[in-house]
């Protein structure tokens, strides 16, 4: 079922995403595409430093690339980034994935009509969803995936760095990704009719 959009409310809108590995921001952007979101990442803006450094990409490289691009460049400088590809398109209706560090929200809520949409789960569902799905980007045991969770919230990080747990703090809207596909689907669209009131 989708949204039957109205007027700027939703066409409009910056939806950026914030959450930690497993809590299902994949599945709600691809809810948001079928939507005709367009999809951005922040990510993205480090894949593009890792290829250019031509380095090998893996999940660490993309994370110590993109704490090292927050610490020359200032911790929102991906979010900044992004920000400025998206004003190339003000006008249609954006999901920004992949925010991890408060600094790139202050960036990115200088675009109007954004929203900071957090995607959460319990952290034995997210270890038990890792194991399960199997990536080959994905830690192995259950110890790689608690230590990634925790660098990902930002446990022994710098400021500049990972700090899912702080930008979560900072969300306008929170997912609570605990059961099926259907019922997330359903929470995506109470959240968007939420912003066309």
């Amino acid at each position: 079922p989708t949204v039957g959009f109205s007027g700027d409310a939703i066409t409009k809108k910056k939806i950026g995403l914030t959450g930690p590995l497993a809590s299902g921001k994949g599945e709600v952007v691809r809810l948001l595409e079928e939507r005709g979101f367009r999809y951005i990442s922040l990510s993205d803006m480090v894949r593009e430093a890792v290829k250019e450094a031509g380095l090998v990409e893996s999940r660490e490289t993309l994370q110590n690339t993109g704490n090292r691009l927050r610490r020359e460049g200032g911790a929102g400088v991906l979010g900044a980034r992004v920000r400025a590809r998206v004003q190339e398109e003000p006008d249609r209706p954006w999901v920004i994935d992949g925010i991890r560090n408060p600094a790139e929200v202050v960036e990115l809520r200088v675009l109007k009509g954004f929203v900071l949409l957090a995607v959460t789960a319990p952290r034995e569902l997210l270890v038990e969803r890792v194991l399960r799905r199997s990536r080959s980007s994905d830690p192995k045991s259950e110890e790689e995936i608690v230590r990634r969770l925790d660098r990902d919230w930002g446990i022994g990080e710098p400021p500049e760095g990972q700090q899912v747990g702080p930008t979560v703090a900072e969300a306008d809207h929170t997912i609570e990704n605990i059961s099926s596909l259907e019922e997330l689907e359903r929470l995506v669209e109470n959240f968007l009719a939420s912003l066309s009131r």
